[in-house]
């Protein structure tokens, strides 16, 4: 089938994060469309809301929004109404569902969700110690993580711990390198989360061996794309993880979104264990 392709303007007056989470989630489900995206940020009056009315004039597709002020939305839909296009807010049914269960109206404040207070500082301080724990870095504070990712290389351990981090978590991630005893800080851990992302060697091999075309001035050893080497290592973190009883999670088809998730559900029953030891104590 031919791909179709469409236009969807997405329009908020904070940073347009959800709108494009939740717009990609519903287009990603329509394999023959392609949306061509018109991401319009911090619209807060009614002059920079005619301003983007006349781009969707000039380009007519789909409208997603997440505008806080009524008056502001209700003017985008007249617009939208009047030239025959679909005009949809993506709140405002959820905005309706809290009221009618908590029994109060929202605060109907623009980017409350972005506001410098404590959980915001948390994830900044997050980031700042992995990015600072990255590759194995600084590991005699490795005990102050509340995740510690290992794995051998390309398993896709700094990206996940940068997404972690970006939730808040403090992460730490250690490779698992051949011949190389792994850190004495790192298994000697107690409160922090670790984690082994493995994956198939046939997943590993083929994303080493288009890391070395990319990458030509570099001469790797002769293992790092040999299959049979590839499984020795896995082989070899498998046993590392038994021996300590750390969980393991298969990233040769998951997302960095999905591999998060699987983390933060293992870390949430990992304080639960943990708090429960202390407690025995």
């Amino acid at each position: 089938m031919t791909e179709r392709f469409f236009h969807l303007h997405l329009i908020s007056d904070a940073t347009g994060e959800t709108l494009m989470a939740t717009s990609r989630a519903v287009t990603s489900q329509y394999k023959q469309t392609q949306a061509i995206e018109h991401v319009y940020p911090l619209v807060r009056s009614r002059k920079q809301m005619d301003t983007v009315i006349d781009a969707i004039d000039r380009e007519p597709g789909m409208v997603l929004y997440t505008i806080t002020d009524t008056e502001l939305g209700s003017h985008l839909e007249e617009r939208c109404r009047s030239m025959g296009i679909p005009c949809v807010s993506v709140l405002e049914p959820i905005f309706q569902a809290f009221q009618s269960y908590l029994g109060m109206p929202s605060l109907r404040k623009v980017g409350a969700q972005h506001e410098l207070n404590a959980e915001y500082f948390s994830r900044i301080d997050a980031l700042n110690f992995t990015m600072m724990h990255d590759d194995g870095a600084l590991p005699e504070n490795i005990e102050d993580a509340d995740v510690i990712l290992i794995g051998i290389s390309r398993t896709s351990k700094t990206p996940t711990s940068i997404y972690l981090a970006n939730r808040g978590i403090k992460t730490a991630n250690v490779p698992l390198v051949p011949g190389i005893e792994p850190p004495a800080a790192l298994l000697s851990a107690k409160r922090p989360l670790v984690v082994a992302l493995i994956a198939s060697t046939d997943r590993i091999f083929q994303v080493r061996q288009n890391r070395i075309l990319g990458l030509a001035s570099q001469n790797p050893s002769p293992g790092y794309i040999d299959r049979a080497s590839i499984a020795e290592e896995l082989a070899q973190t498998r046993k590392l993880c038994a021996r300590h009883g750390w969980p393991m999670i298969d990233v040769s088809r998951k997302s960095i979104e999905e591999t998060a998730a699987a983390i933060i559900a293992l870390k949430s029953r990992h304080a639960t264990e943990t708090s429960n030891e202390d407690y025995s104590k």
